[in-house]
């Protein structure tokens, strides 16, 4: 085994590329990139499973006006998917334009300005959180209500859904694509095939339905076009995940375009004919509130009837509701690298892990989206309101910088393409308006103030970057380097087989090398052990000189930074601190060394004028049977470390 190799480190590697997988060259990172059929599962589950309460909130809305307005259900839902087609060609329109992903930050970056962009890209970071956390808890929701007795575990079993999609998305977006498939599929093909029963031939229509209507007995005779409008904007909650195919264009497969392309058109089809579909259902079934049962219960039951068809796409929705939470993991990390490589964000969002992946993005959505949890208690109910606002901003902001953008280029039909672009931002802005007014009380407020937050964020940070990248002249040439003499200190607290690696280390560095040793004089000259360590040094001779540091203190890192104080000031030479550092293969032992290292690090790490630097010297410990456990350390070939003048500082101690 190579020297210095730290088996603690490589056990630990072991296990996490057993979690994760191997490290992947870029040129294996297609392995993880996806298909449109897969797109579907990695980055569309938060639009599909939006039937699942797209169309509940048109109802419940509309309820307010009593029975007869609940045949609005039809037309509302017909407008909205009128909107779904506009937001379908619009970000077909942003893939061919923007092929490295983004989404509306891309596009009111180039179009709209800095300003607009960091709009969008607050938006989305929120919107994503949210997106974690409500689908998360939703699914766990549904699951609670099937078996009671697990509500008292709520947050843990969100907390683990959520591990469990975090790891899978740090193996690789191709992973938790493939891991999410299956239910994927079972749910659309489950629920398409329902609708079409019901559509039909329904099994279950004359079937006592559960629960006690909510229906308002003496609702508006007149519908008001506020209502109408209401009912439109919740109902278009339906439509959040529609733009993650759009940020997410990197992660396909090539031609990444062509498939992101008919990934986004798969989903609008799917999407569409399910809203439509259920919204034809529940107005010729008069689908109305009722406690303890959501609209699309209600239709499941009364298509097939509450047999084993209804519980087994019941239990589907509740698990993929679960994992729409995958959504953000393939589209916030990219949206967090762009703001990084703009220096909006800490540069780390830019770095890629061992799988290819953005593997910082990836873990502070997943610890933000724990936090969150946490506080909410896993109920969807604090956070609903606060769904839409965030992926409702991108929409309008993506909208607008399109018509921009085909007013700059005027490509064939531009004016056709900057209408329909036209007509679904001043949509998506009535949407987001009514969002904010109506639900503002009920926690919209946390998204109005959290939103301009992560803008101040990504300016402080741009800001920082700019002063630093003045300080240190990115960007120009600077002159020669100057080379200086260099004084190479190594602090040693006995001689041995680290002491002689340590000096070895430091002599193949060049320039003048010293040892320091520092000796703690004790009233009693007996316990003085400066003599003895010269002594030691002169018959060893092995060429720098050794220097005794004498101190009546407790402390052993003062003398040494005042001899570097002290040496600074004889000259312009460049100081460098070698610590000598053992480490045990095991990691149980590792207290038991180095406490010198970390107190004398601690002290020079401000210090712009040292270079500290370590030398690491693996330590094969085994435990013996013949050990005398009052036996003191020695020094010897193994390199053990034997405290300073025989005695135990506070600092030798980690205080």
């Amino acid at each position: 085994m190579a020297p210095g190799l730290d088996l603690g480190d490589r056990h630990g590697r072991s296990i996490w590329n057993q979690l994760i997988g191997r490290p992947l060259r870029s040129s294996d990172a297609s392995d993880e990139q996806i298909t449109p059929v897969e797109g579907l599962s990695a980055l569309s589950l938060d639009a599909l499973t939006s039937v699942a309460y797209g169309p509940e909130a048109i109802i419940v809305v509309l309820a307010v006006g009593g029975a007869s307005a609940l045949d609005l259900i039809l037309p509302i839902t017909l407008a909205i998917i009128a909107l779904l087609a506009i937001l379908v060609i619009s970000y077909r329109q942003v893939i061919d334009a923007y092929p490295a992903g983004g989404g509306a930050y891309a596009v009111s970056r180039e179009n709209l300005g800095v300003g607009a962009s960091l709009l969008a890209g607050g938006s989305l970071i929120v919107d994503y959180i949210l997106t974690v956390t409500v689908s998360i808890a939703a699914g766990v929701g549904s699951l609670t209500s099937a078996f009671p007795s697990l509500a008292s575990l709520t947050v843990p079993l969100c907390l683990a859904f959520l591990v469990v999609i975090t790891l899978l998305n740090l193996r690789g977006l191709g992973a938790s694509a493939r891991a999410f498939l299956l239910p994927t599929l079972l749910f659309v093909v489950g629920l398409l095939a329902i609708i079409a029963v019901g559509l039909i031939h329904p099994l279950g229509l004359h079937e006592a339905q559960p629960g006690r209507s909510l229906l308002a007995m003496h609702g508006l005779q007149v519908v008001s076009v506020l209502l109408v409008l209401k009912a439109f904007s919740a109902g278009c909650s339906a439509l959040t995940g529609v733009e993650a195919i759009a940020n997410g264009v990197p992660l396909f497969k090539e031609p990444r375009v062509l498939r992101a392309k008919r990934t986004e058109v798969l989903l609008g089809s799917i999407l569409g004919t399910m809203l439509l579909g259920l919204a034809v259902l529940a107005q010729r079934w008069h689908v109305a509130p009722r406690s303890g049962q959501t609209a699309l219960s209600q239709i499941m039951g009364m298509a097939v009837g509450r047999h084993w068809a209804y519980y087994v796409v019941s239990l589907t929705i509740t698990i993929v509701l679960a994992l729409a939470a995958n959504t953000s993991f393939g589209g916030l990390p990219i949206l967090t690298s762009l703001l990084a490589r703009d220096n909006y964000l800490p540069h780390f969002f830019g770095l890629r892990g061992d799988r290819q992946v953005f593997s910082n993005g990836i873990l502070v959505l997943s610890a933000l989206s724990a936090a969150l949890l946490v506080a909410v208690g896993g109920s969807t109910n604090s956070m609903i309101p606060l769904f839409a606002i965030g992926v409702f901003t991108g929409f309008t902001l993506s909208q607008s910088g399109l018509v921009v953008h085909w007013w700059r280029t005027r490509p064939a039909r531009w004016q056709y393409r900057a209408a329909v672009n036209g007509l679904g931002a001043l949509v998506t802005l009535l949407a987001t308006v009514i969002f904010l007014i109506t639900k503002f009380q009920a926690g919209a407020w946390v998204v109005v103030v959290a939103i301009p937050a992560f803008i101040v964020l990504f300016h402080r940070v741009n800001a920082y970057y700019r002063r630093a990248a003045a300080e240190i002249k990115v960007g120009s040439v600077p002159g020669p380097p100057v080379a200086r003499p260099s004084l190479i200190i190594v602090p040693i607290n006995n001689v041995s087989a680290i002491t002689q690696r340590a000096i070895g280390e430091a002599l193949s560095l060049g320039g003048d090398v010293v040892a320091l040793y520092v000796s703690l004089d004790y009233p009693d000259e007996d316990r003085r052990d400066g003599p003895e360590i010269e002594a030691l040094w002169r018959a060893w001779h092995p060429g720098p000189p050794l220097e005794v540091l004498h101190t009546e203190f407790a402390s052993v890192v003062e003398p040494i930074v005042d001899y570097i104080d002290r040496a600074r000031a004889k000259g312009d030479r460049q100081i460098v601190v070698l610590i000598p550092v053992v480490e045990p293969r095991r990691l149980r032992y590792r207290l038991l060394h180095n406490h010198i290292d970390l107190v004398l690090r601690s002290a020079l790490r401000k210090r712009a004028d040292v270079v500290v630097a370590r030398v690491r010297m693996p330590l094969d410990v085994a435990p013996r049977s013949d050990a005398s456990p009052h036996s003191s350390p020695v020094t010897g070939p193994g390199g053990v470390e034997q405290p300073v003048a025989g005695a135990t500082t506070a600092e030798e101690d980690g205080a």
